[in-house]
């Protein structure tokens, strides 16, 4: 099936001459926890807070992609497996194209992220966990899904009757709970600043 396939990457411009144009080295945050626990929010303020400084960032958003390139896809695991494998290949583009990607992502299990991680590439990867206790996710339940899943009309929802796994070992550990959305973001934000700057 792929013999037909020939890549042309190497013939493009390189990496390299997009990140000096841009003025920034690529990375790809990977925002992950449960459903409510900021994630969203914290990678907007981060995205504005990276442009305004001058940065070039793009968030890639669940929901968003799930409208789009991955409207196929349900929740069941190989569907999620298949939901985070199609986004870490969409990373790596935007690795490769000099890009700030912050994806925010529920990515529920470690084998997923990890196989996001072997995508993009351990260099580029940096996993952030938007450590929020359950219960104060539940209790925001800004989109009601919470609600739904307790009364079993969603199936399948993650910290409900489908595990979580939090990362033993993230990059960055941003507990939420007593904490603003500038506050967290700046925590990542003051993180990824060495590593995007342009020597």
């Amino acid at each position: 099936m792929t013999k037909n396939i020939h890549p042309i990457f190497d013939r493009l411009l390189q990496r390299k001459d997009r990140e000096k144009r841009l003025g920034q080295k690529s990375k790809v945050l990977w925002l992950t926890g449960l459903s409510g626990s900021g994630k969203s929010t914290i990678a907007q303020a981060l995205e504005r807070r990276l442009y305004n400084e001058g940065y070039f960032p793009q968030v890639l958003d669940g929901d968003n992609i799930r409208s789009g390139i991955n409207n196929n896809l349900g929740f069941s695991i190989e569907d999620r497996a298949e939901n985070i494998r199609r986004i870490a290949e969409v990373s790596k583009l935007y690795v490769n194209s000099g890009i700030i990607t912050i994806n925010s992502f529920v990515s529920p299990t470690i084998a997923i992220r990890q196989t996001a991680k072997e995508i993009i590439g351990a260099d580029n990867f940096i996993e952030v966990f938007i450590n929020t206790p359950l219960e104060i996710c539940e209790a925001r339940d800004v989109k009601g899904l919470y609600k739904k899943a307790r009364k079993g009309e969603i199936k399948g929802f993650t910290g409900i009757d489908s595990p979580y796994e939090a990362p033993p070992n993230p990059d960055i550990n941003v507990p939420t709970e007593h904490k603003s959305i500038e506050e967290s973001a700046g925590m990542i934000y003051d993180y990824l600043l060495p590593l995007i700057l342009v020597e």
